[in-house]
């Protein structure tokens, strides 16, 4: 397991202020004349025409911002002339709100004062010159009392005129209603500005005054710019009036991004406290106004105060959670005493309060008996993690401004927001940057700049800055900047640069867009304006928390609707990607070569052409390319892009019906951590010990007083997350994971589409593990060759895939090991399948195609001597039957020109990478597939003295050349393939029996029909096996001196006809079932070339080491049936959660075991002069015709296998039998966590014995290479030999059957033939047999069967489970018992199962009408399920009963 820590809360604690080394910030930067020392507290109307003067201390506004005159009531000649005046002040509260009230027509709001008369008791009507026009009054709003040093006010006002060119100044709040309501005159509108009208204020830079911990971590240093963003304005010294309000602490929040685009988030507040007057000097005490400017003599009634800030520091946004604990930080310091420094608390919520898991999603943390927080796990989204708020967005600039900011920023302009509060400008500049997903913002991004970095302003780049609005009192902005004023709702843009148009985007998704947005701003407004009522607490709490999930839907529903439009503009970009196919370029990073940018272009409507080619210029859409291109840490993001893009329909006019988002919020969990505050310290005699921490000011931290981390419940909550670090392609994305479960619900209901679900997701695990298999692969280029192989089968074979991740771990492996021809093999197989690679797969692809060294440009001289190698192979070929002929006729051979040339093998082009050409003789023993017409003993040696023909011309079991082994449904790939996993003896020449029929003299005489229907139907009359003849003699001798190797004419009518390629068994449909899965030993189950020795450890003359027996027959809890696999596959659901399955015959839902028998051969080497120890036959081939038809001969046999060695000791097992679904998503979680190493090592078999085992039977039951089995050897179920054998083997066999029957049970039917056989059960004990089962019944069954009359085989085995004597209940079926006793008595070969399956079904259906369904489904007579078929015909049955 990595060392990876879990996600830590809070990273840092910062006190931020006035250090030593500050410099001045104002002295630097001379700019705008000085802003306004106090703010307007009142204003009135006059009327110069009836003689009223300026009132004495008010200003008169005589002319517009252009300089035009205005007269408040120019409508007509005669009208009176009246002007607006304003008085500043500190004397009485400031205002804070102006305004136009039309009597008659608008309600007076609360809190407003109308401006009804003059200083001189006139009519302030402002339209009291025309009669019957409406009456106009100023209304102003005045801050509460008593007005504080920070408070904010009105410090300006003036009037513009529209007509006059003349618009609304910066910063400036314009009333929207005319002051001129006549019908003749200008329209005229008043403006007012509202900012912090302070003076005596110098402001520093802020510095570093102390920090926990005080060193920095490895992964995150503290970056040194951190106090000036926890203080942007600066640290400021203010002289304030004695008895001045202290202000409220100011909430603010920040981003900081790193080189690699990481995002820190930090949350601050900033205070006020005391500073002490002799650390000033006398040209500070001068700028305080603390003394006189002529004699130096202190100014009574001041006080000094300088700002502070404490911040957190964190990778996530929990901005309540941090401002709640801030403020408690605060309200801390300045109450008290108190027992426990302010150190403990802080150490204490940094070290003990743990990040929120998926186990406890909630978090409570209790911080003192009255303040407590309620830390919840993030919503899970596919979307980037921010702190952007699309509410605050579009409560500060509505529908309309916030499409125009879409605009700005696709197109990259430099975008300058500005307000009076901080905690804004981060949620607005973060839902900026990700409304436009999935681009990414490149260029510079401070969404709350400081004083100190303002210079960033002037760069020749694009920017996204938010700052506090008070800045444009101090300095003058660039003029090619886009302002966005959040406090007004206006956005101001320069001549030189315009914005385009919104009506440049395409239009319906645009209108889409607007709809969504004005709908979402007309909810937001609703709920907010929500009217107040007097309600219980109770109901007070639960309006809360219903108020604040409507506002997470709102927020979900504003930020589906931006990502609906990028969809639909970005819509079929995947087409215009440029596969890297050839060797990559120097240049194959760049855009052009990896995007067709012009291709994309004339794909869009002409008329949006302007807004597509500027998009495409910016360094946005150049980094999306490459982020789709190559792998990266987006991918799960783009992922979920593509299924978005997938989604919309861009000519609709109103949004989708399925959601692009939903809300997926962890908060419903009902696990809660209570997190208590810190212990307090026991005083003497148990007595309460003394309050004697008491703060003057935020004091500097005392590490001695910081306690380090007690409680291990961040480790016990958070568990580290790591990811094999040479496989990260094998993880699913989330959204596949969902697609996987949407297809794996619909598959459920189609019984041919589950199976074949079942079936892909096998192979995905078979894939996840693939990386671990190469790994420990000798040959890296053999093992992914296998794998390309194993997909080419899969797509010939119609495997439906749940997702990507098959081609996905193979190009990530390419790319790891070198190979990016293969590679591109990959991409091609896909794009064949029809699939397109998303976002994660096409990134891997072009990584392991960019980063790995291709081979020569040209193939030089090796493939000019491998082409005249052929050319002279292919002369000797043609010679070869001229030599044969010249020799016969030298030696005498009066039939040397009849006779035939000796048969060589085919040629064939040498393979780039097997070693040697496959002309070359293979090593014995040589690998076949045991289930294909190739059979041990029937081909001729080579050169040997040729057979007599046969009476009847028929064609032999064996081609009469050795040809290579070839898969029945697929044909072997040049490099080999998975279906050659059987053995076959050195030469293949000689069968177990000795010789090539197994016989002594050669081929088995056969009999005629009836002799072998009467042998069929007497197991006990037949002749006691031969002895095993010596096998020295070769099987040609043998042909020429026994008569009995020629064939009678009857014995080919029992023998099946034969399909091409294919045998009569239903297995040999899907691609699993191809091979003979009962002896894959060795550890490894895959196909080893010719080049390579036999790994099979019964191939040589030692036993197997271990012996593994797996069989998933499961007994039902509730009816005690036996219900065997393909019924336990259609028992399944999709839910990948669930490990039930459901019964056949009682419907109970209950979870199927694997049972596992492991049988130790190791034993200690023979004493001297021991005789040697005869070679063990081959393993269990029922899919053998020729060890079939002995089968019934030889008693040793069972099911083709002969006796093994009794073992020296036996361990039997039992674990949960887990559906491919379930056991895929444990694997991931396995590998995610622990690593893909642990896949190679035998703690596996120990640590996590169900994935282990269930891997196993599904790797054997498809014949997938793989070593698990090997790692049996190191795990607690086989204790270290001393002298182990060499070498040391694990052979693996899958039963249908189970392993252990239950005590004194009834045998069943195929038993009951083996045992009638003198055949050995490979159970004990099996319980004394029924009497009613006799001989002749079985015989009576297995004619009617053959007869083809199977509803009299039925109606019998009724009638005989009622007589006397019969067993009361059957754990199996009835179709079960004839299904396997027909297999016995006639071998796997002989037995169609699907025809079988029909008959019986036709079979029911007579007999349904006389005994009644429900009768026969109460008995077990029923066959199984459509779903069940179809999942063995897709697995195929296992090759044992």
């Amino acid at each position: 397991m990595s060392d990876e820590k879990p996600p830590q809360l809070v990273d840092y604690f910062v006190v931020a202020g006035l250090a030593e080394a500050s410099r001045a910030l104002e002295e630097e930067q001379p700019a705008r004349p000085a802003r306004p020392g106090e703010p307007i507290t009142d204003v009135a109307v006059i009327i110069r025409s009836q003689g009223e003067e300026v009132p004495q201390g008010f200003t008169c506004i005589e002319t517009s911002t252009s300089g035009h005159p205005v007269d408040l009531n120019a409508g007509l000649l005669n009208n009176p002339q009246m002007f607006l005046c304003y008085k500043r002040g500190r004397d009485k509260p400031p205002l804070i709100e102006l305004g136009v009230h039309y009597e008659g027509k608008d309600r007076p709001k609360p809190g407003y004062h109308i401006l009804d008369t003059t200083p001189y008791s006139r009519s302030a009507n402002l339209a009291s010159g025309s009669p019957g026009h409406q009456r106009t009054f100023l209304t102003f709003r005045r801050a509460a009392e008593p007005p504080g040093h920070h408070t904010l006010g009105v410090t300006d006002i003036c009037l513009v005129m529209p007509s006059k060119g003349e618009s609304t100044p910066h910063t400036f709040c314009r009333v929207d209603k005319n002051l001129n309501t006549s019908m003749w005159g200008p329209a005229l509108f008043l403006c007012y500005k509202i900012a912090v009208a302070k003076d005596n204020t110098l402001v520093y830079e802020a510095g570093l005054l102390s920090r926990y911990p005080e060193q920095d971590s490895e992964s995150f240093p503290l970056p040194e710019s951190v106090p000036v963003f926890c203080l942007p304005m600066g640290a400021t010294i203010e002289s304030w009036p004695v008895g001045t309000k202290y202000p409220l602490p100011v909430f603010s929040t920040f981003v900081l991004t790193g080189a690699s685009g990481d995002k820190v988030y930090g949350a601050a507040i900033q205070f006020h406290e005391a500073f002490p007057r002799e650390r000033l000097s006398e040209a500070q005490a001068l700028r305080l106004g603390l003394l006189s400017v002529v004699d130096r003599r202190p100014v009574p009634g001041r006080s000094l105060h300088t700002r502070k800030s404490i911040c957190v520091l964190s990778h996530w946004p929990f901005f309540d959670v941090f401002r709640k604990f801030l403020m408690f930080i605060y309200r801390y310091s300045i109450s008290g005493p108190h027992v426990l420094p302010l150190e403990t608390h802080i150490s204490h919520f940094m070290h003990n309060v743990p990040f929120p898991s998926p186990q406890r999603p909630r978090i409570l943390v209790q911080m003192s008996p009255y303040d407590s927080l309620l830390l919840c796990r993030p919503v899970s989204s596919p979307l980037p993690l921010s702190g952007a708020s699309f509410l605050t967005l579009l409560q500060n600039l509505g529908p309309d401004n916030a499409v125009a900011l879409l605009v700005a920023v696709l197109t990259e302009q430099k975008l300058l927001i500005h307000s009076l509060r901080p905690d804004v400008l981060t949620s607005v500049g973060e839902a900026l940057v990700a409304m436009i997903f999935p681009l990414r913002w490149q260029c510079p991004y401070i969404p709350l700049c400081p004083l100190a970095l303002a210079d960033v302003l002037c760069a020749p780049v694009p920017f996204i800055v938010g700052i506090h609005s008070s800045y444009f009192d101090l300095y003058e902005p660039p003029r090619d900047v886009i302002f966005v004023d959040l406090d007004t709702n206006t956005i101001f843009q320069s001549e030189e640069r315009k914005l385009l148009s919104p009506r440049a985007l395409p239009r319906r998704p645009c209108k889409v867009l607007l709809a969504s947005l004005h709908s979402l701003a007309q909810q937001l407004d609703e709920l907010l304006s929500a009217p107040g009522e007097e309600e219980p607490p109770e109901l007070v709490l639960s309006d809360a928390e219903a108020a604040g999930g409507r506002r997470a839907q709102l927020e979900l529903e504003a930020r589906a609707a931006f990502l609906r439009f990028m969809a639909c503009a970005l819509r079929g970009y995947r087409s215009f990607l440029r596969p890297i196919a050839p060797a990559p370029a120097p240049a194959g990073r760049d855009a052009g070569s990896l995007f067709a940018l012009q291709g994309f272009l004339r794909s869009r409507d002409r008329a949006y052409q302007r807004f597509y080619a500027q998009l495409l210029r910016t360094q946005l859409f150049t980094q999306f390319i490459e982020d789709c291109s190559f792998a990266s840490d987006r991918e799960p993001c783009l992922e979920f892009f593509d299924t978005c893009v997938d989604k919309v329909q861009v000519d609709l006019e109103k949004p989708e019906d399925t959601p692009l988002m939903e809300l997926d919020d962890p908060r419903g969990g009902e696990h809660t951590v209570f997190i208590t505050p810190p212990e307090q310290p026991a005083g003497p005699d148990g007595a309460e010990p003394p309050a004697r921490y008491r703060y003057d000011g935020f004091p500097t931290l005392r590490p001695e007083l910081l306690e380090p981390p007690r409680d291990p419940l961040v480790a016990q909550l958070c568990q580290a997350r790591s990811s094999a670090p040479s496989s990260p392609a094998p993880r699913r994305t989330k959204q596949e994971m969902k697609v996987a479960q949407r297809v794996a619900q619909k598959s459920s209901a189609v019984p041919e589409l589950w199976a074949r679900c079942l079936l892909g997701h096998c192979y995905g695990l078979w894939f996840l593990y693939l990386p671990t298999h190469v790994r420990a692969a000798p040959t890296k280029l053999r093992a992914l060759q296998l794998a390309y192989d194993v997909l080419r089968q899969m797509e010939q074979h119609k495997v439906v895939l749940p997702d990507e991740v098959c081609y996905r771990i193979l190009m990530q492996l390419c790319g790891q090991y070198g190979e990016p021809v293969l590679s591109v093999r990959v991409l091609l197989e896909m794009k064949r399948a029809g699939i397109v690679p998303n976002t994660v797969t096409y990134g891997y692809y072009n990584k392991a195609v960019l980063e790995s060294k291709w081979p020569a440009g040209t193939q030089g001289g090796r493939l000019r001597w491998a082409k005249l190698r052929n050319v002279v192979l292919g002369a000797a070929q043609f010679r070869q039957p001229l030599r044969h002929r010249e020799r016969r006729g030298a030696a005498g051979d009066p039939r040397g020109d009849q006779a035939p040339p000796a048969p060589r093998p085919p040629l064939q082009r040498q393979t780039t990478w097997a070693g040697r050409s496959l002309r070359d003789p293979a090593p014995a023993p040589r690998l076949v597939k045991s289930g294909s017409l190739s059979f041990p003993g029937s081909a001729r040696s080579e050169g040997g003295a040729r057979a007599e023909p046969p009476l009847l011309p028929e064609p032999p079991l064996l081609p009469e050349t050795p040809t290579p082994p070839r898969p029945r449904a697929a044909p072997a790939s040049a490099h080999g393939s998975l279906s050659d996993v059987g053995t076959d003896e050195s030469g293949g020449d000689e069968a177990p029996g000795g010789g090539p029929g197994g016989g002594p003299g050669g081929v088995t005489p056969r009999r005629g029909l009836a002799a072998k229907l009467q042998q069929l139907l007497s197991p006990g009359r037949r002749p006691p096996a031969r002895p095993e003849p010596p096998r020295e003699r070769r099987g040609s001798e043998q042909r020429d001196g026994d008569p009995s190797s020629r064939r009678s004419p009857a014995e080919s009518l029992l023998r099946p006809r034969e399909r091409p390629e294919s045998t009569a068994s239903e297995s040999s449909v899907s691609l699993g079932s191809e091979l003979d899965l009962s002896d894959a030993s060795g550890g490894s189950t895959g196909a080893p070339k010719s080049t390579e020795p036999c790994t099979d450890g019964t191939a040589g003359t030692e036993p197997p080491a271990l012996e593994v027996l797996l069989s998933s027959c499961s007994r039902c809890p509730g009816c005690a049936a036996l219900v065997f696999d393909e019924e336990l596959m259609a028992g399944w659901t999709s839910d990948d959660s669930n490990l039930n399955t459901s019964c056949p015959f009682c419907s109970r839902s209950f979870v199927p075991f694997l049972s596992i028998e492991i049988r130790d051969f190791r034993r200690p080497p023979s004493p001297p002069g021991a005789g040697p120890v005869p070679p063990s036959p081959q393993g269990p081939v029922l899919s053998d015709r020729r060890r079939c038809l002995e089968l019934d001969e030889t008693p040793e046999l069972c099911n083709g296998c002969a006796d093994t060695p009794p073992p020296g000791r036996r361990e039997r097992v039992a674990f949960a039998y887990l559906s491919p679904l379930v056991l895929r998503k444990e694997l991931e979680s396995l590998v995610e966590n622990e690593g893909g190493e642990l896949l190679a090592r035998p703690e596996l078999v120990d640590s996590h014995p169900i994935i282990y085992w269930n891997l196993v039977w599904y790797f054997q039951r498809l014949a997938l290479p793989s070593n698990l089995p090997l790692l049996l050897l190191g795990s607690q179920h086989a204790p270290r030999d001393p002298q182990p054998p060499e070498p040391s083997r694990v052979r693996v066999r899958l039963l249908w059957d189970v392993l252990s029957p239950e005590p004194e049970s009834c045998p069943p039917l195929y038993i009951l033939w083996r045992l009638h056989s003198n055949i050995p059960p490979r159970l004990h004990p099996w319980g004394p047999p029924p009497a009613p089962f006799s001989l002749t019944f079985l015989e009576a069954l297995l004619s009617h069967v053959g007869l083809n009359e199977v509803h009299k085989a039925i109606g019998l085995f009724l009638e005989t489970l009622a007589a006397p004597g019969a067993p009361q209940t059957l754990h199996r079926s009835i179709y079960r018992e004839l299904l396997f006793l027909t297999l016995a008595a006639l071998g796997r070969e002989h037995t169609d199962i699907a025809a079988f399956d029909r008959r019986y079904r036709s079979a029911l259906g007579k007999l349904g009408g006389a005994l009644g369904r429900d009768e026969l489904r109460r008995r077990r007579a029923q066959p199984p399920s459509a779903k069940a078929s179809d999942c063995r015909r897709t697995f195929g049955a296992p090759p044992e009963c």
